[in-house]
């Protein structure tokens, strides 16, 4: 065996160790800046409630998660403008494994019986699921632009001018029909929170269905749009299992940020970026697709 030094790298070799861009030794810890993280779990009620570092901790992650969505559906938007079908519909696919973990995530919060919630439900008033900025960025820059919930959040102005800028950029459902137009389909594109009725609706039908009808001509865009649908899908579900875990927790109970709580959360439930992409489906003969005489 050779008794040369190994151009290995070994944690307990005397080799200079790697800094961070912060000037800090690089380990597991610091890169992640774990320390830090650690320390932004603040209990708000007095005396400390047990079940209120879970509450922040999923709360904290669902930020995370949501920061990452909307990494990844900017590069979205970026793939579709360039054509480039596959490299979109790859990247949402991200997306929507992320999606389905956040649904599976706030069932974690029903192994808190409705009397530990309320030991420090009163600490968090008035803050409030509904003022997530990212939350209704994710809304805004797939193509859900209920503007009216801009005047209930309690905002900064650098989170007006994030919920601004969103709501002036395209997003993801015009950027699609946009590129259905290039891609040959006579389509209308709808205004930003436009939804198409009489001739203009039945037009889009009309142009969708070829890609319905035969997906595998043109299966990277049929793929796209169907991943656009699930993550429509996933947004609903999110709403209707956040519903009902609070309706579990709550009760008939406000919200915290003076919404009507459970009531107001069912009312989101019929809220969808794509509805087309949902309708076109139901055109589907079934004697078109067996050849039935």
């Amino acid at each position: 065996m050779s008794d040369e030094k190994s151009t290995l790298s070994c944690p307990f070799s005397g080799d200079a160790p790697r800094m961070t861009s912060g000037g800090e030794r690089l380990t597991y810890n610091s890169y992640l800046k774990v320390p830090q993280l650690l320390e932004l779990q603040n209990f708000e009620s007095s005396p400390a409630a047990h079940d209120e570092l879970l509450f922040i901790v999923i709360h904290q992650a669902y930020e995370l998660w949501f920061k990452l969505i909307l990494f990844e559906l900017d590069q979205v938007a970026e793939e579709i403008e360039k054509n480039e079908i596959y490299e979109a519909g790859r990247l949402l696919q991200r997306v929507l494994q992320i999606e389905k973990l956040l649904v599976q995530q706030i069932h974690v919060l029903e192994t808190m019986t409705p009397r530990d919630f309320l030991r420090f439900r009163s600490a968090l008033n008035p803050a409030s699921g509904f003022q997530s900025i990212q939350f209704r960025e994710v809304e805004f820059l797939t193509g859900i632009r209920d503007t009216s919930v801009m005047a209930h959040i309690d905002q900064t102005d650098q989170d007006h001018r994030r919920l601004l800028a969103r709501l002036a950029e395209p997003s993801l459902r015009t950027r699609f029909y946009r590129l259905l137009e290039r891609e040959g389909f006579e389509v209308v594109v709808p205004e930003e929170g436009e939804v198409l009725e009489g001739e203009r609706l039945e037009k889009n039908l009309a142009a969708l269905l070829p890609l319905y009808r035969h997906p595998e001509k043109r299966f990277h865009l049929y793929t796209l749009a169907e991943s656009l649908v699930e993550h429509d899908q996933n947004i609903l579900l999110w709403r209707f299992h956040h519903v009902r875990v609070v309706e579990r927790l709550l009760g008939t109970k406000p919200g915290t940020g003076g919404s009507s709580g459970v009531a107001y959360l069912s009312s989101t439930l019929e809220k969808r970026a794509y509805p087309q992409l949902w309708q076109v489906r139901g055109l589907l003969s079934d004697d078109e697709i067996y050849g039935a005489s």
